[in-house]
């Protein structure tokens, strides 16, 4: 009696070691994302976790913070770097000048839709594999739809938009410069009530904002400049210790279900834009279709900023001429498979 208590104690405390054991392998990560929870992107974003959770049988589990929560748009990368959080998702344009060879993917070079975009930034990567981002390791990037111009009264022509002040970000700025406008930086989280307090008469981003930023709710027109359209490339990332730590089957898992994020991504980029265009309508918002004549101003207006990107980007050693012509030549690939 007493050698089979012995023993049942000693199958317990084996199970209970186990269990420990078992606890203890299993790896707990915090992702900082600053789309706010109900956002697409950031429903897009915890998708991406459970699925990495479910394929690792729970060996890994993923604490998503949205909404800036951990660390502010502007500093998420750095957060990153530092470790504050384990992954990060943000944006290039939130740090202008930190990422000169992604900031090409910025530029008014007319993306038609999201997964285009998305596409894009991905396989540009993948080409150009930029020194400036060694420092975490890239999971998968994406990038929005058509970046347009959305107002607090009508702009049809540039000398409508002539003086305005309008949100932007990174090279979106010079978007608004080269239109004659007057931009003023900040990110997407504090648009709202600068709008609504007429600290901004507009902003510049992709249709989806309207909803998923309740943008519709301060603004009254849409002007629809597909001819200028850019894009704003955004960032998956991991701190580089805590990735070299995983076992190579962990990372593997981690590999898949990024490169399978790409296009979860720009698809749900473009049905954001779709319902973007309908809840600013249900409002009574106008969308302002530019004429063929206006279209074309617009589009010579921005031209030169090519040009500056390339001159800049040459006098730091870099290939500016080679990542705008690749960046070019992508759009043209993808736009006939997303089209």
């Amino acid at each position: 009696m007493k050698k089979q208590f012995i023993t049942a104690l000693s199958i317990v405390s084996l199970l209970w070691t186990f269990g420990v054991g078992a606890a203890e392998a299993a790896t707990t990560l915090t992702y900082s994302i600053f789309f706010p929870p109900s956002h697409g992107q950031a429903k897009a974003g915890e998708a991406w976790a459970k699925e990495i959770e479910k394929r690792t049988q729970g060996q890994v589990k993923i604490n998503i913070l949205a909404g800036g929560s951990l660390t502010p748009a502007d500093q998420v990368y750095d957060g990153v770097l530092k470790g504050i959080s384990d992954l990060g998702m943000s944006c290039f344009a939130y740090t202008r000048g930190r990422f000169p060879l992604m900031e090409v993917l910025d530029l008014p070079i007319g993306y038609p839709n999201g997964r285009v975009a998305t596409a894009v930034a991905n396989e540009y990567f993948r080409i150009f594999n930029p020194q400036e981002l060694k420092g975490v390791k890239v999971l998968y990037l994406h990038a929005h739809g058509p970046g347009l111009l959305h107002t607090v009264r009508p702009v049809a022509t540039l000398d409508q938009l002539k003086g305005m002040k309008i949100r932007s970000t990174g090279l979106s700025a010079k978007v608004v410069s080269s239109l004659g406008a007057v931009p003023v930086a900040m990110p997407q989280g504090s648009t709202y009530e600068s709008l609504q307090k007429g600290v901004v008469e507009g902003t510049f981003g992709p249709i989806e904002v309207l909803k998923g930023w309740k943008q519709a709710e301060v603004v009254k027109s849409t002007t629809d400049c597909p001819e200028i359209g850019y894009t704003t490339a955004m960032f998956v990332v991991m701190n580089l210790k805590k990735w070299n730590a995983l076992p190579k089957h962990i990372q593997q898992v981690f590999e898949e279900v990024s490169g399978q994020w790409i296009d979860v991504h720009g698809k749900a980029w473009d049905d954001l834009d779709q319902e973007g265009r309908r809840y600013t309508l249900s409002l009574g918002n106008k969308i302002i279709p530019l004429s063929k004549q206006e279209g074309a101003r617009w589009k010579k207006a921005v031209r030169p900023m090519l040009n500056e990107y390339i001159t800049a980007t040459t006098a730091k050693g870099l290939p500016g001429q080679k990542a705008v012509a690749e960046a070019e030549r992508l759009i043209k690939k993808y736009a006939k498979t997303y089209k």
